[in-house]
Parts: structure tokens; sequence; C-alpha cells
């Protein structure tokens, strides 16, 4: 159940801190995205490709590498919105690739999380400056409110069913390794995109520099 709700959870509070900060959320996102990141990629590390790869299949490589080209094939639509980027040139029209895109994604992280705290906490982190983003996107777009309301639902909800597929669809056991590397291939890239661009021309400043080492830190002590 916590995996359900707390992803749920945190799509929505991003859509709340969005819907009431408005424009003086922009100067400060850029600081939590980058704790995200290097918590969700220190989550990668020390817990989930030990895990995958500690059933020496020669394979598990190849399905890390099919994530990674993956979110790369979906950041064609989405324009980098799963790490930060949200770029739409006519935002009188509803952003169906971006929401198809971001769905998918949402969906795919959710696999991992029904059995993996650890998996779990990282996907949280990283949810919520993206939801936050995401939100304040559509609410300085001229999109009608409900639209904006029905994409941050769904999105919110996309993750939980990819836990609940998970649980339930008894015949993805077998696989149940390979779509973990999978998925470890999809947020690796999102992790690592987040981290090299969370600053301008790829330069540290030195609170962003500490909000990544304590990101490290974190994730390796919880």
């Amino acid at each position: 159940m916590t995996a359900i709700l707390l992803p749920l959870f945190a799509v929505i509070a991003g859509f709340l801190i969005a819907l009431v900060l408005k424009p003086s959320i922009g100067s400060k996102i850029s600081i939590l995205l980058s704790f995200s990141g290097a918590f969700l990629l220190s989550t990668i590390i020390f817990e989930s490709l030990p895990e995958v790869y500690s059933n020496q299949d020669n394979e598990i490589g190849i399905f890390i590498v099919a994530g990674l080209l993956m979110q790369i094939l979906l950041e064609f639509s989405s324009k980098g919105a799963e790490h930060g980027h949200t770029h739409q040139t006519n935002r009188d029209n509803f952003p169906w690739l971006l929401f198809i895109s971001l769905s998918i994604h949402a969906l795919i992280e959710g696999f991992p999380v029904s059995e993996n705290d650890h998996m779990l906490y990282g996907i949280v982190v990283h949810k919520l400056p993206i939801a936050i983003i995401i939100s304040s996107f559509l609410l300085a777009s001229k999109i009608k409110l409900w639209k904006s309301i029905m994409f941050i639902i769904v999105f919110a909800l996309m993750t939980p069913l990819g836990s609940y597929i998970n649980q339930q669809a008894f015949i993805l056991e077998s696989y149940k390794t390979s779509i973990n590397a999978f998925v470890i291939g999809v947020l690796l890239h999102v992790s690592t995109t987040i981290l090299f661009e969370s600053s301008k021309n790829h330069q540290f400043n030195a609170s962003k520099l500490a909000v990544i080492i304590l990101g490290f830190i974190i994730a390796y002590y919880l």
C-alpha cells in the first residue's frame, strides 16, 4: 500500500506547491532537483545495481542499456520533462506528446517500488520536484485548469499502476530481474542528466554541491 500511496502523494504535493507558490518556486526548485538527482542515483548505485547483478545473469547489462535507450526515445516527445525541462512552443493546446511520454515513464518506474523500499524513496524524492516543475508549466500555460488537473491526476496514478501490475501479474515474476534492470537504465539516464544539467554551463555552485553530497549521504544511510 505504501508503494501505491507515496508516489501518488508526492505528485499531488508537487501540484499543490506549484499552485500556491507559483512564480516564486522557480528560483528554488533547482536545489531540490539536484538533491533528488543525487538521491536517486545513489539509490541505484548502492541498492539496485548490486541486487540485479547478484543474479549473475550476463544479459543484465543489455536490459540496462535498453532502459537507457527507452528513456532517450521518450525524451524525443517529453523534451526532457523527466529531469526538469519543459519546452512547449504552443501553450494553448494540450501537450499530448508530453502527457503520453511522462505517463509511460511514470508507469515504468513504478514496477520495482513494490518490492524495494529504497527505490520507492528514490522515486518519491524524484517525483516531487518534477511534479512541481510540470505543474508550474501547466498552470502558466493557457490550458484550461481542469485539463491541467486531469494531466496531473493521470500522471500521479501511473506509478502506483505500475506497482500494482507488478504485484498482481504473476507472469512477470520470472522476468523480475530483467524488468528491474530495464527500470535502472531508465532512471540512470534521468538521474545523471539531472546532475549534469543542474547548473548553468555544467558548473556547480556551493549550495548545489552541498545538496548533492547530502543526497548521496542520506541515500547511503537509509
